[in-house]
């Protein structure tokens, strides 16, 4: 009696018969009465390429997820990187400002209007300085306010030891009228001078003598 030996079909082969009985156009006795294969087979090869369907979108799915999760990781990073960097600006300019005494209105100067890119608003959220700066016209002093600080400047250069009430003194003298004592100080802060005075506890002995 002879042994039947199990045929191997190639893959090809399996996928074909799986796709047919996938589209359930025929039933499974018919497939297997025209590829001479046990019902049996078909149904198994039909459970293993509807597995794999399932599989291959599940797999696709996790891939985009995957991908999704690693764009937002490196967004993420580089949110993080540019606000470093943003601070460090921002500490770089302070310093550099404090540093040269450069005003707002110097910064104002590398404002650019026309940026499609960067608002002005953030522009000068990067500069440290208010965007009313951006607006904001200054005053030309007045012939009477040069005229008082150029006074002020003479009396200071012959008589440094004067303060701003000894000067609001000598001016009202001079010019025949009343001269606030605040508007001198405030004059003088502006000119950056005080009066040369000693200052207190200059007579106490140092530590290191």
């Amino acid at each position: 009696m002879d042994i039947l030996k199990p045929r191997n079909h190639p893959p090809a082969f399996k996928a074909k018969v799986a796709i047919e009985a996938l589209k359930e156009q025929q039933t499974i006795s018919q497939l297997a009465s025209q590829y001479t294969i046990h019902p049996t087979q078909i149904n198994a090869w039909k459970r293993i390429a509807k597995q794999s369907l399932n599989d291959l979108f599940a797999d696709k799915r996790k891939r985009v997820n995957k991908d999704q999760q690693n764009l937002i990781k490196e967004l993420y990073q580089q949110i993080g990187q540019l606000t470093v960097e943003c601070d460090w600006l921002k500490k770089k300019w302070d310093y550099l400002s404090n540093e040269h005494h450069i005003n707002a209105r110097q910064i104002v100067s590398h404002l650019e209007k026309t940026n499609n890119q960067l608002s002005l608003l953030r522009q000068c959220e990067l500069l440290g300085i208010s965007r009313s700066s951006w607006y904001y016209q200054p005053i030309p002093v007045n012939s009477l306010t040069l005229d008082l600080m150029n006074r002020i400047d003479k009396l200071y250069t012959d008589y440094p030891f004067y303060g701003s009430r000894k000067i609001a003194v000598q001016l009202s003298l001079d010019l025949k009228y009343q001269i606030n004592r605040k508007r001198i100080q405030r004059m003088m802060k502006l000119m950056g001078i005080e009066a040369i005075y000693p200052k207190p506890n200059l007579s106490k002995a140092h530590s290191d003598n």
